[in-house]
């Protein structure tokens, strides 16, 4: 995630950051259950859903109908499983070797969002070999610069860590971020420009927390280019959104947060 609250994501590769006023971990209180009216009309919407579905299905073709797609809808790209072999080289922990297709820019993008936007990030050491990793060559030193001025040791400290990104004893930094999609929006043989939606945790887990994790969402775009038989990134950007509407979630305790993170671990992206 980001150093910075209100700049957003900058051309240098910052990823927002939100610091939270309360501490759901301290105290604060809890949601609670929907009342049974509420619960009515949501048991009543799935059923109306199920039924509508079970028609749709049943229609057959619907080639008598006389009814055709609309030419002029637009459509998303498919995100979906291709059939096509995920890479198998990586650079560390982030993975390499991507096709030189668009589709292959798309995974390039996608794990490069998950790698800007980890924990990985606060320490001088592993940020510059992530950047290493990511960058094309001729960006490398310049972006190094532009992060080393962005995650400084004053910010760490504001977060709760250390000054070099680690967090106290009994507590567990989160910073993970999870692409939803991405699309191509220009595109040549050598350079593709993509926006990567995505979903971000960051905070620290533990009873005293006072920078809890908290969850924001986002859409990076990354200008890359086709640089030593792979895809590296030239610039990327970010903005806020496209959100959904909160549900109804507990928020877990710090235990269960720290469980969650350290139990399960990042996917590879690729299609």
């Amino acid at each position: 995630m980001s150093p910075t609250d209100e700049q957003g994501y900058t051309e240098t590769g910052q990823t927002r950051t939100r610091l939270p006023g309360g501490d759901p971990y301290g105290g604060a209180p809890r949601r609670t259950g929907r009342s049974s009216s509420r619960g009515l009309v949501t048991v009543v919407g799935v059923v109306v859903l199920l039924i509508a579905a079970i028609a749709f299905a049943n229609r057959g073709d619907g080639s008598s109908s006389g009814d055709s797609p609309r030419k002029d809808q637009p459509k998303a790209a498919a995100t979906g499983a291709s059939g096509t072999r995920p890479v198998q080289t990586k650079t560390g922990t982030i993975p390499s070797g991507f096709a030189h297709t668009e589709q292959g820019a798309q995974s390039a993008a996608a794990n490069y969002a998950v790698a800007l936007g980890s924990a990985e990030m606060f320490n001088k050491a592993s940020r510059d070999f992530v950047l290493e990793a990511v960058m094309s060559p001729s960006h490398v030193t310049s972006s190094v610069a532009a992060m080393d001025k962005a995650y400084t040791p004053a910010f760490n400290q504001s977060l709760g860590l250390s000054k070099d990104g680690a967090a106290p004893q009994g507590y567990t930094f989160v910073s993970r971020t999870s692409p939803i999609g991405t699309k191509v929006t220009e595109a040549t043989n050598d350079t593709a420009t993509v926006e990567v939606w995505c979903s971000g945790l960051l905070g620290l887990a533990g009873d005293k927390s006072t920078n809890p994790v908290t969850n924001s969402w986002f859409t990076i775009t990354m200008k890359l280019e086709w640089t030593a038989n792979d895809w590296k990134i030239i610039t990327h950007s970010q903005k806020e959104g496209p959100a959904p509407v909160p549900g109804d979630d507990k928020a877990s305790s710090s235990d269960e947060m720290s469980r969650a993170v350290e139990g399960y671990g990042g996917f590879t992206y690729a299609r």
